[in-house]
């Protein structure tokens, strides 16, 4: 699991990103790779899944 921080959430188009810890890369995420409701500024755990445009954040849990 990865650990980092939501940068950006909007929850009626249902998509953000999130920065990664260690590497300060950032992954978007998708409603759908949401396991807990997320919000700006949130702590969160994560996994990388392929997707189209590159690597997605999924298993999204709030720390």
């Amino acid at each position: 699991m990865k650990e980092g921080k939501v940068k950006f959430f909007n929850e009626s188009r249902g998509f953000g990103f999130i920065k990664d810890k260690e590497s300060d890369e950032e992954y978007f995420v998708h409603v759908s790779g949401l396991i807990d409701n997320i919000e700006e500024d949130d702590e969160v755990t994560f996994e990388l899944k392929e997707g189209r445009k590159g690597m997605n954040a999924v298993n999204v849990k709030r720390v």
